[in-house]
C-alpha cells in the first residue's frame, strides 16, 4: 500500500499541553542497565517507556516508574546495555535467508574443506538437479588460489554445481555446469565480466561479475513458497542478532509485494527498506515511493552496480592491480546505461544506491551523480543518493561526498577481512584512501554502517568492533592499515542508528532514543561504549524491540 509523500518520516511531536497532563501508564518500560540514546545533548538515560509503539519517556528511573501500571510490561536489562535500534544499512535479505536454507561454505579454510563440505551436503540431502552454495573465500587458503572446477569435479563429476564466492561477485562452476550452460574455451566473456582460464588456456570454472549470467539458465527461479521461507529465516536471524532494521539491496521487484503481504499478516518482525534492482525498477518509477501503513516495509530506492569486487579483482582501478599487472577491473554497468536511469530517478524522487569499490569505480559514480545534480540542483540537494561500499578512494575524491551530499554506505567488517589480501591487490600507497571512514566523517560527509550479509556474517557487534578497533577478530592490524581511520564509539554508534535513519529519510522517526520516535531498541550483553575492544565481538543480542514489540528476548 502506498503512503503519500512517505508519511513515515513525519515528525511525531508532543505538544506542551499534552506533556503537562498526567500521562497514562506505559505499555512497556525498560531499565536495569546503561541506556545510550545517540543524542549528543543527552547521551545516556536510566530508563525508557513506550506507549502505542512510540517512546513516551527517556530519563531517570523515577520518571519511568511513575508510568508503570497494572498492564505495563517491565523489562529488567540485568546489566545489559540498550541502544537505539541498530540498522544494517547494507544487506541482502533474501541472501541471508537462502544462506540458512542452502549449502553454506562460510569459514572454509581450504579448497579441500569446500570439497568435503560439498560431499557431505550431497550425501545428506541427495539433491536433484543443480546444486547451489555460497560463502567460500580463498584468503589464507593453503592452496593459494581461487576455487577451481577440478575441486568440485572430484565429488560431483556429473551433477551441475555452482559455488559462489562470499562477495557474490564470482562463482566457480564444475565441468557439468559449464557443459550444461554451453560454456567452453571459445565462449566470449560478456561486457563487464570475466571467464577465467589457467596457464594452459583451459577453463578454471571461475566466472566473475557479469559472466555469472551465463549460467543463470541452469537455475530455476525460486517460487513464492521458497522466497517466503527465505525471508522468514532472514527475519529470525536478523532479529536474533539484534538488528531492528535492514536496508535491503538489489531487491527483486516480485519480493516487494511479498514482503508487504508479510507485514499485513504481522510476519515482518524487521523494518525493511528496499532498494530495488534497477533492471526491475519500472514499477517503482511508475508508482513512486511506497510503504506499508505500519512502516515495516518501505520501498524508495534502486540499486545499481558500477564495478565488481576487490577480492575477485573486478573492482575498477585507475592503475593495475599490484598482484595482477595489466588488470584494472571492470565497469559492470556502462556509464551511458546509467545516465538516463539516474536522470529519471532524480526526477521521480527515487533514491539511488550505487555499488562502487575501486577508486575508478567510485570516481566514475561521483562523476555521474554530479552531472545529474548539475542539471537539477534543487533535486540534487534533497536526493540523499548513496555509494555502497566506497571502499577504495583517491584522497582527492574524499571531499566530494560532502560537497555532493552523497552518503557513503560502508561495511566495517570488509576492512578487517580485506586487510589480509587488500595490500597485495592495491600496494601500500592506495591503502591511504581505503576504508576511510574517519576521513569521510571529518569532511562532514554522512557515513552509514552495514554488513553486506551474506557476504559477511552480518553480526552488528562484529561491525561495531571493526569500526572502533580496525583490527581482525584476532586483534591483528599493522600501521599500513591506517589505524587513524578507526572511529570513536560515539561515531560508530551513529553509523548504525542516527545516520542509518537519515539515509532512509526517517531521522524524525528513527535513530535515537528520543520522546516521540518509534520504539526500536537493540539490547546487547556487552556495553559497547565502555567494554574493552576485544570483548565487543564476544557479546550477543539479548533484546530486540521494533515499534515497542519485543521480537527477540533472552533476558
Amino acid at each position: 500500500m502506498r503512503t503519500p509523500a512517505l508519511g513515515l518520516t513525519a515528525a511525531f511531536a508532543l505538544t506542551a499541553p499534552f506533556a503537562a497532563q498526567a500521562k497514562p501508564p506505559a505499555d512497556l518500560v525498560i531499565w536495569g542497565g546503561p541506556i545510550y540514546t545517540a543524542v549528543d545533548a543527552k547521551p545516556k538515560v536510566d530508563a525508557v517507556a513506550v506507549s502505542h509503539g512510540r517512546i513516551a519517556f527517556a530519563g531517570a528511573k523515577a520518571g519511568a516508574r511513575a508510568l508503570v501500571g497494572p498492564k505495563t510490561r517491565v523489562i529488567d536489562l540485568k546489566g545489559a546495555a540498550l541502544f537505539p535500534g541498530f540498522t544494517d544499512s547494507h544487506a541482502h535479505l533474501d541472501g541471508i535467508g537462502e544462506r540458512e536454507l542452502t549449502l553454506n561454505l562460510e569459514g572454509s579454510r581450504s579448497a579441500a574443506e569446500v570439497t568435503a563440505r560439498l560431499k557431505a551436503y550431497l550425501a545428506a540431502n541427495k539433491p536433484a538437479g543443480l546444486v547451489d552454495g555460497r560463502g567460500w573465500i580463498e584468503t589464507g587458503w593453503p592452496e593459494g588460489r581461487f576455487l577451481q572446477r577440478s575441486d568440485i569435479d572430484a565429488v560431483a563429476p556429473d551433477q551441475p554445481v555452482l559455488l559462489h564466492r562470499a562477495d557474490g561477485h564470482a562463482l566457480t562452476a564444475n565441468t557439468a555446469a559449464l557443459k550444461a550452460a554451453g560454456i567452453d574455451e571459445t565462449t566470449p566473456a560478456p561486457a563487464g565480466g570475466q571467464i577465467l582460464k589457467g596457464p594452459d588456456g583451459k577453463l578454471t570454472g571461475m566466472l566473475v561479475d557479469n559472466a555469472m549470467g551465463l549460467v543463470t539458465k541452469l537455475r530455476h527461479p525460486p517460487n513464492e513458497a521458497e522466497r517466503l521461507a527465505a525471508f522468514k529465516a532472514a527475519f529470525r536471524v536478523e532479529t536474533a542478532y539484534g538488528w531492528t532494521g535492514v536496508h535491503s539491496m538489489s531487491v527483486a521487484w516480485a519480493d516487494v509485494p511479498l514482503l508487504e503481504a508479510m507485514a499485513k499478516r504481522g510476519e515482518a518482525t524487521l523494518r525493511v527498506y528496499n532498494m530495488v534492482d534497477f533492471g526491475q525498477a519500472g514499477p517503482l518509477f511508475a508508482s513512486g515511493p511506497r510503504a506499508t501503513p505500519d512502516g515495516r516495509i518501505t520501498t524508495r530506492g534502486i540499486k545499481m552496480y558500477m564495478d565488481g569486487a576487490l577480492g575477485s579483482r573486478g573492482a575498477a582501478l585507475f592503475e593495475a592491480y599490484s598482484d595482477a599487472p595489466g588488470l584494472t577491473g571492470t565497469l559492470v554497468t556502462p556509464p551511458e546505461t546509467m545516465r538516463p536511469v539516474l536522470a529519471q530517478a532524480l526526477a521521480k524522487g527515487i533514491q539511488v544506491s550505487t555499488h562502487a569499490i575501486g577508486d575508478r569505480g567510485n570516481a566514475t559514480a561521483l562523476d555521474l551523480y554530479e552531472a545529474v545534480f548539475k542539471a537539477n540542483p534543487a533535486a540534487g540537494k534533497a536526493a540523499r543518493w548513496r555509494i555502497e561500499h566506497a571502499q577504495i578512494l583517491r584522497p582527492v575524491d574524499i571531499p566530494r561526498f560532502k560537497a555532493d551530499r552523497v552518503i557513503a554506505s560502508m561495511q566495517p567488517s570488509h576492512a578487517i577481512g580485506d586487510l589480509h589480501f587488500a595490500p597485495a591487490r592495491l600496494g601500500k600507497d592506495r591503502l591511504k584512501g581505503a576504508y576511510a571512514w574517519k576521513s569521510l566523517l571529518d569532511t562532514g560527509a554522512v557515513v552509514v554502517g552495514g554488513s553486506d550479509a551474506p557476504v559477511e556474517r552480518g553480526a552488528p557487534l562484529i561491525e561495531f568492533y571493526a569500526a572502533v578497533a580496525r583490527k581482525d577478530l584476532n586483534g591483528f592490524s599493522n600501521p599500513d592499515w591506517h589505524p587513524e581511520e578507526k572511529l570513536s564509539r560515539a561515531e560508530a554508534l551513529k553509523l548504525f542508528t542516527a545516520s542509518a535513519a537519515y539515509a532512509r529519510f526517517a531521522e524524525n522517526d528513527l535513530g535515537t532514543i528520543s520522546v516521540g520516535k518509534r520504539a526500536d531498541f537493540s539490547g546487547f550483553s556487552v556495553d559497547l561504549m565502555a567494554a574493552p575492544e576485544a570483548a565487543i565481538p564476544k557479546g550477543h543480542a539479548v533484546l530486540t524491540v521494533v515499534d515497542g514489540q519485543v521480537v527477540y528476548d533472552t533476558l
